[in-house]
């Protein structure tokens, strides 16, 4: 089947995902139903979308398929920003009670890390990848060690505010955060996009991507950037979905067996948009809102990751 053809079914089952979460038992109610459910799917296709593309290129620059940008620490990060707030300033402060301030100021703390752990690690000249991914796992484990020592000590009736923003979810997705995060996303899109050839070029490796003049170590300093705000966004939006995006681009690169990233970014987009609304709708028709979303898809994404790391073993 030739892989247009693939694109095309995948956007049908996407769409049809979409109007039927919109549409399905809204029993006429267009003035209020209708616009929460446009603003959530919304908010899913963003983060969809965002995560399937900053995990492709990713895992190009690091040329490992078993990777996502969540190792770099910024899920982790994230949460100490949120302990951070409620733990020191409290509750009621603006920090968390002004989702667009609370978002804005996660964003660019998480977008601000990335920038300076780039720019100390590639000051001095190349560097390689993996010692960029140990410094990430270490410096991940550290926040994820101070934001736990702070849960520990916080008040009980705080700690559930914290606990509310450990796993992702799309349930009260602000709308003004919606429009605000589509702005992101639509400009980095914008940017990254123009670059999505040389991706072609890179997953060739570091030294023949040289020889057939891509610019190596800026081309993969700028999608990392590209990558880290991405995921900031997606991030500081809903919240952090850890195993996601191995799951949306793995399927993406066994269901188009191509080389080409504008086919793989976008049948990991439509892939993700699936999964997302589809498994939304499930959570709230057939579960009942006795789970959350984003506990499934960690679930399915850990059992995936070591499907995965079993695959890689056996092969070599």
């Amino acid at each position: 089947m030739r892989n247009s053809v693939k694109m095309g079914i995948l956007f049908l089952v996407a769409l049809g995902l979409c109007l039927l979460y919109l549409f399905h038992d809204l029993n006429g109610s267009f003035d209020y139903a209708l616009p929460r459910r446009v603003i959530k799917v919304l908010a899913m296709v963003i983060t969809g979308a965002a995560i399937a593309y900053a995990t492709v290129i990713f895992q190009t620059i690091t040329h490992n398929r078993i990777l996502t940008p969540s190792i770099m620490g910024l899920d982790s990060l994230y949460l100490l920003i949120q302990t951070f707030f409620i733990f020191f300033l409290g509750s009621e402060h603006i920090t968390v009670v002004n989702k667009q301030v609370n978002f804005l100021l996660s964003v660019a703390a998480m977008i601000i890390f990335a920038l300076l752990l780039y720019r100390f690690l590639f000051k001095k000249g190349q560097q390689s990848i993996y010692f960029l991914l140990l410094i990430g796992i270490i410096v991940g484990t550290f926040f994820q060690s101070i934001s736990t020592f702070l849960q520990v000590l916080i008040d009980p009736n705080e700690f559930l505010i914290v606990q509310d923003r450990m796993f992702a979810s799309f349930n009260n997705v602000n709308s003004d955060l919606v429009w605000l995060s589509l702005l992101f996303i639509v400009g980095v899109f914008a940017v990254g996009w123009r670059s999505v050839s040389s991706l072609d070029v890179m997953s060739l490796g570091r030294d023949t991507a040289i020889n057939l003049g891509i610019s190596y170590d800026k081309t993969a300093r700028q999608m990392l950037i590209l990558t880290a705000i991405l995921i900031s966004v997606s991030t500081a939006l809903v919240g952090p979905i850890t195993f996601f995006g191995l799951i949306v681009a793995n399927l993406a690169y066994q269901f188009f067996h191509t080389y080409k990233h504008r086919i793989l970014i976008s049948g990991a987009i439509l892939l993700s948009v699936i999964a997302l609304v589809g498994g939304q709708w499930a959570v709230e028709r057939v579960f009942t809102f006795s789970t959350t979303l984003s506990v499934i898809i960690n679930f399915v994404g850990g059992v995936y990751f070591l499907y995965l790391l079993l695959k890689e073993s056996r092969s070599s």
